[in-house]
C-alpha cells in the first residue's frame, strides 16, 4: 500500500488575514491548529489551502496532489454570492477566499474527491448549490445561542436525520460547539438536510450518492476527543486514494 493509500494526503481551506506576531504586522494565511490536529490524529497528512488566484490550472493542480478537501470555518461569505445585500452585521466581503473555495468545491466535486465543510464550510456548500443563508440568527430567532461571543463556543444538541450518512457516523443525536451568526436558509439544490437543532436551525447538510459530500455547521475541532468526523473523511480520503 502505498504512502497517499495509508495516510492519506487532506487539504484544508486557510485564512488570509492581517496577523500580529511579535515584532511583525503581516498579512498571513494561518488556521487555527485543532482543524489539522484532527485530521492527523485521525490518521491523515494535513495540507493547508491558502487564498490565492482560483485559476483552473492553479486549482486542478492543487486538488489532483489531495484525496479529500476541507472547507473550513473563517469568516461570512459575501451576500451577493446569493443574492443579497449586506447586513450591518455581516463581515466585510473576502472575495479571494470565497473564489477559491467556491473554485475548490468544484473542482472537488467534479472529481468525486471527499469533501467535509465546517461551519462557513457549509455555508460555501449551500451557495455553491444555489442556496440562501441568514445573515444575521439573532434577527430570526431572537436569541444569540449560536453565538456567545468573545470566543466562547455554544454546546447545542442537534438531531441527525435518519437515513442520512451523518445519521450512520453519529447515531440520533450529538453535542456541538457552535460558534456563528450565520445559517443555512433555503436549502441547495440536490442537497439534503442531515442535522437541525432545536430552533430548527439547519445544523448539517450532505449530497446524497456513494461520494464522501458533508458538511456541518458547528465545530467539531472543538471537540477532539470524538473524531467521528474527521474519521470519516480521512477515511473516505483513503479509499479515494486506493481507487485512483
Amino acid at each position: 500500500m502505498g504512502l497517499s493509500a495509508s495516510r492519506p494526503v487532506v487539504g484544508l481551506t486557510s485564512y488570509l488575514e492581517q496577523v500580529r506576531t511579535g515584532i511583525w504586522d503581516v498579512s498571513a494565511g494561518y488556521l487555527p491548529a485543532d482543524y489539522f490536529q484532527g485530521i492527523i490524529a485521525a490518521g491523515g497528512i494535513a495540507v493547508l489551502l491558502p487564498p490565492q488566484p482560483a485559476d483552473a490550472d492553479v486549482v486542478g493542480s492543487a486538488l489532483d496532489s489531495l484525496d479529500a478537501l476541507v472547507i473550513t470555518g473563517g469568516y461570512d461569505l459575501d451576500p451577493d454570492a446569493y443574492g443579497q445585500q449586506r447586513h450591518s452585521t455581516t463581515d466585510e466581503p473576502r472575495t479571494d477566499r470565497d473564489a477559491w473555495e467556491f473554485a475548490l468545491l468544484r473542482g472537488a466535486l467534479d472529481r468525486g474527491l471527499p469533501v467535509l465543510g465546517i461551519c462557513r464550510g457549509a455555508q460555501v456548500l449551500n451557495v455553491a448549490f444555489g442556496g440562501t443563508l441568514h445573515q444575521h440568527l439573532p434577527d430570526v430567532l431572537g436569541h444569540n445561542g449560536h453565538r456567545a461571543g468573545n470566543g466562547i463556543f455554544n454546546r447545542l444538541s442537534v438531531r441527525t436525520v435518519p437515513g442520512t450518512r451523518l445519521a450512520g457516523l453519529l447515531g440520533e443525536s450529538a453535542d456541538a460547539s457552535c460558534y456563528h451568526h450565520q445559517a443555512i436558509d433555503k436549502v441547495g439544490e440536490l442537497l439534503v438536510v442531515s442535522a437541525w437543532d432545536a430552533d430548527e436551525v439547519v445544523e448539517a447538510l450532505e449530497l446524497p450518492g456513494e461520494n464522501f459530500v458533508l458538511a456541518v455547521q458547528w465545530h467539531p475541532e472543538k471537540t477532539l476527543d470524538d473524531l467521528r468526523l474527521f474519521q470519516a473523511v480521512v477515511d473516505a480520503a483513503r479509499s479515494y486514494a486506493g481507487s485512483r
